[in-house]
């Protein structure tokens, strides 16, 4: 029990301030409403009832997510393979290498065909 007790009080600590922040907003925070906060945010553009071109958006849109998943799940396998990293030894080492090139041809590739460009 020990070993989880650092655990338990950040735990404990990250909620208490959580409850602690959306309690004293609620209690001291400005109760101004108006017709405009009440409203979803929109950017500045006026909703319409139906999304422009029938509502079908961008395949950008899609794209950019995918990508972002890709990438971000790179960087979950790269914390435990750092942490780990003098127990793994040369094998590991090799692994994350091809990994990492296996990730950058992918990044390469989406590069080359325009995929990062935000026109």
């Amino acid at each position: 029990m020990n070993a989880y007790a650092p655990i338990l009080v950040l735990g404990a600590l990250g909620a208490g301030f959580a409850i602690f922040s959306v309690v004293m907003a609620s209690l001291i925070g400005p109760k101004r409403y108006n017709r405009a906060k009440l409203e979803a945010y929109e950017c500045g553009v006026q909703p319409t009832p139906q999304a422009p071109g029938r509502g079908r958006f961008p395949i950008k849109y899609y794209l950019t997510a995918m990508l972002f998943i890709v990438f971000d799940i790179e960087i979950v396998f790269l914390y435990p393979w750092a942490v780990s990293f003098d127990a793994l030894g040369l094998f590991g080492l090799v692994e994350m290498l091809l990994f990492v090139l296996t990730v950058f041809v992918a990044y390469a590739y989406v590069w080359r065909r325009g995929g990062l460009e935000w026109d």
